[in-house]
């Protein structure tokens, strides 16, 4: 009988075991980059339709490059720009332009400004699915970036339906 109750007893804990464990393991959304090329091709023809020779790159929510697109004629500089804007949104979770307002009312965030990668310069948003960030766009070198913001505003118009 003991033998029997401590066999069951093993039994069960290899059975619950697997679900005490996933505890600890995260199950996050990510952008995908079929979901990444469309947002990114969408930003760039809406640029493109304005005359403006922009990039724009795509971010996972780590703030890894999943697509980086850079007009014919657009200056070197964009793509760096726009990759970097893209990391900060991601990973800060905010357009780039509301955290530049919120530096400019926070003086004691203005190191913000200097951790490596980021780029507080209007054009990037964080790309949701509900209230979880999945990745970020960001567009640079249309004239001004609030104008940057309307690019990649249009590439997450463009894949909103999907983001479910």
């Amino acid at each position: 009988m003991i033998i029997r109750c401590a066999t069951f007893a093993a039994g069960a804990m290899l059975i619950l075991a697997p679900d005490a464990m996933a505890q600890d393991v995260r199950v996050e959304k990510n952008i995908s980059l079929g979901l990444a090329s469309d947002a990114a091709a969408a930003a760039m023809q809406f640029c493109a339709e304005k005359g403006w020779k922009v990039s724009v790159t795509v971010v996972d929510r780590a703030g890894n490059v999943k697509v980086l697109l850079r007009s014919d004629s657009a200056g070197p500089h964009t793509a760096d720009s726009s990759r970097r804007k893209a990391y900060t949104a991601a990973t800060l979770q905010q357009s780039t332009n509301v955290m530049m307002g919120i530096i400019e009312k926070n003086p004691g965030l203005t190191d913000l400004k200097m951790i490596d990668g980021f780029l507080l310069l209007g054009g990037g948003l964080p790309i949701r699915v509900g209230n979880e960030v999945i990745g970020a766009i960001a567009v640079a070198g249309a004239p001004g970036g609030d104008l940057d913001e309307q690019c990649a505003d249009a590439g997450i118009n463009k894949i909103r339906e999907r983001l479910k």
